[in-house]
């Protein structure tokens, strides 16, 4: 409590330390603040930096809209307007947090102006105060040292440098021996494990973005350095890749193959990137996929489930937290968007996720910009639909930033933050009961309590081990750490003694369809009947010395034998009902389901007769607009002939002479008389 209490203590509070960040930023509240702030940072930031100052010092914006020619005041009063009604601690939060990742060192840069002095990260010597970086805070080592012109903090005595091959001792981090050029420290970078090598890609360090690629042989332990190129002449449904620097990004096995997926970058693209890189070629591609590809985001959640890659959250370009759910194939390499059924998890990144028995989804912990997590979800990928488990044990801290790795049916955590210290446990959940125990504790400000680092599975003399590697707590580090498992959740042993709550033995059983309920139910029912027969037996022996009455202590234990018998016989009758009904429903399930794909069926021929339907229509109105054209031609070709007839009877009747020229005589007269004779 004393440890946490001074954790906590140390350093700038809220809303301390956003006044300090302000100050650091430029905001002095003068007419000129801006101008300090443009000159720092890039326009979207400072613009961005503004709104998030005015939402926590003002409110929300409800000041008039500047005039349009004043462009500078409108841009900002959008920048302001847009954030709603954000709350103020909030703002505060995502302000420090934004200035942190384009200056990471800025805290140190600003002690001379705030009352407790930190020491810059880059000097040789450290106090024995605490830092704080990233919203986090964590006690500094007393000692450093340097090798190889790195610097190097003293080992905690919870992890000790030794021979991985030589640890007989379980459940506890060690530092192994590590030769070569060590990676340039850093945290949100990609790990992956391909046939005893571990590859680093990417990452974070100041506030830069990387795209190196490193691999760190776990036979000879040794580090070296994959000297890559773009693909001239790409594979099919592949085209050459640009390396830009990403980091909070995924990085998948697959197929002698690396997959690259999503990340933060300087110039996000719309759209979310997969890039491939081959193994034997050490070349990167980009591949070409199919359907509506999620937006382009980082600290999402990939999950490798059988052939697919499942998904979820994380927080795009504009900083907007997210809780979709995409699924893309990999035989097919097209993207599927699920609207799952059920209460999602609230939006997040930066989570940690898990398959079990290739149909359970797994989501812990994350966070948003003010918040950090410790809820599980578990998504059914056959039904795709949400659930919230009770969870067992001892719960997790909220945490974000954390990473996990599965053994068998148990979930490794490590690492980790909460806005205010990094989490130095290292816990397990036990997918099957739900149970979480403590594996082991470190102390003091070491990578495996920080944020961003990565943890992967692999093997080692025939044992399983894991391995992280970086991460940042105030420091990044390029440190890399081993633990050999046990296998054995310590809490499984609590379980025992402890009755399982109906909503953890549902899901139990849910996860488990193999078991056999009636052998469950009747062992479940005769250890608590030795239990309750045992413990008779000494109370009934304390009582015979006492008072001689064996009998009526056996005449008891049979009596409560007897009335446990007919307890497990209703038992047993009830579950028979329950499989009764639960056949029923997969029955009205199943004719439910057939009704449905007769429905979407008609449907679609529905659809395809409308589709002709309007084919037709607009035949027809193309035929409509020619006949109302001919019309009009006719028309005018009647009026042309009306004109000619008129003009011809007209030049008829001036031919004749008329009346006066019959009386006169006129040849034309008479020749009208022959024409008529």
């Amino acid at each position: 409590m004393q440890m946490a209490m001074a954790r906590s203590s140390s350093g700038l509070a809220y809303p301390e330390r956003f006044y300090a960040a302000a100050s650091y930023a430029g905001f002095h509240g003068s007419h000129n603040s801006t101008t300090t702030v443009s000159s720092k940072f890039q326009n979207d930031t400072a613009l961005l930096l503004y709104a998030l100052y005015q939402q926590a010092t003002i409110g929300p914006c409800n000041v008039p809209r500047p005039s349009s020619w004043k462009a500078v005041e409108q841009s900002k009063w959008k920048s302001w307007q847009g954030l709603g009604n954000m709350a103020s601690t909030e703002a505060m939060r995502l302000f420090v947090k934004i200035l942190e990742e384009d200056d990471p060192s800025w805290y140190s840069r600003a002690s001379n102006s705030i009352s407790e002095s930190v020491t810059d990260t880059q000097v040789n010597h450290y106090s024995d105060e605490h830092v704080i970086e990233n919203g986090n805070s964590f006690p500094d080592t007393k000692t450093i040292s340097t090798e190889n012109g790195t610097l190097v903090e003293t080992q905690d005595k919870d992890v000790v440098s030794e021979d991985v091959g030589t640890v007989a001792v379980y459940d506890q981090w060690i530092t192994p021996p590590i030769t070569g050029q060590a990676p340039k420290a850093r945290y949100e970078h990609g790990a992956a494990i391909v046939q005893d090598k571990m590859y680093i890609y990417g990452g974070n360090h100041n506030g830069r973005y990387l795209n190196d690629l490193h691999v760190l042989d776990l036979r000879s332990w040794s580090w070296y350095k994959v000297n890559f190129k773009a693909e001239n002449e790409p594979q099919e449904g592949q085209s050459p890749a640009k390396l830009t620097p990403c980091a909070g990004h995924s990085l998948i096995p697959w197929e002698n193959k690396l997959l690259s997926i999503a990340g933060h970058t300087k110039d996000p693209s719309e759209t979310m990137q997969v890039k491939v890189f081959d193994l034997q070629s050490c070349t990167w591609s980009t591949l070409k996929t199919y359907g509506k590809a999620p937006i382009s985001r980082g600290g999402q959640s990939v999950t490798l489930v059988g052939t697919s890659l499942v998904i979820f959250g994380g927080q795009d370009a504009k900083r907007s937290l997210l809780n979709d759910l995409h699924i893309l194939d990999l035989e097919t390499m097209t993207w599927d968007e699920i609207d799952a059924i059920g209460v999602s998890p609230s939006p997040r990144s930066d989570h940690a996720a898990a398959v079990h028995a290739e149909r359970y989804l797994l989501i812990f912990g994350g966070g948003s910009h003010a918040t950090c997590f410790n809820d599980l979800h578990v998504l059914d990928l056959q039904t795709m639909e949400w659930t919230r488990p009770t969870q067992q044990g001892e719960i997790p801290t909220p945490r974000a930033g954390h990473a996990g790795v599965t053994v068998g049916e148990n979930w490794f955590i490590v690492g980790g933050g909460d806005n205010k210290t990094g989490v130095s446990e290292t816990v397990v959940l036990n997918m099957s009961t739900l149970g979480w125990s403590v594996v082991t504790s470190v102390q003091g400000r070491v990578p495996l309590a920080s944020e961003g680092l990565s943890l992967v599975l692999s093997s080692y003399n025939g044992e399983d081990i894991l391995v992280s590697f970086g991460g940042y707590n105030g420091h990044y580090s390029n440190e890399v750490n081993v633990l050999k498992p046990s296998h054995k959740s310590t809490l499984e042993s609590k379980i025992a003694e402890t009755p399982v709550p109906d909503s953890v033995s549902a899901i139990h059983n849910f996860t488990n369809p193999t078991r056999d309920v009636d052998s469950e139910f009747e062992g479940g029912h005769e250890g608590k009947i030795r239990e309750i027969v045992m413990d008779n037996i000494d109370q009934g022996s304390t009582k015979s010395r006492g008072e001689g009455t064996s009998e009526h202590l056996l005449a008891t234990l049979k009596a409560e034998r007897e009335e446990l018998n007919s307890s497990l016989s209703k038992e047993k009758l009830q579950t028979l009902h329950l499989k009764q009904e639960l056949t029923d429903a997969e029955t009205r399930n199943t004719d439910l389901y057939k009704e449905l794909q007769s429905v979407r069926g008609q449907l679609a021929a529905d659809q395809s007769r409308c589709f002709k339907l309007e084919v037709d229509v607009a035949e027809l109105r193309q035929k409509l607009q020619n006949m109302e054209a001919l019309q009009k031609e006719l028309e005018l070709l009647q009026r042309q002939k009306a004109a000619s007839e008129h003009a011809l009877n007209a030049n008829h009747r001036q031919g004749s002479g008329g009346v006066w020229g019959w009386l006169a005589g006129t040849p034309g007269s008479g020749n009208q008389k022959e024409d008529d004779a």
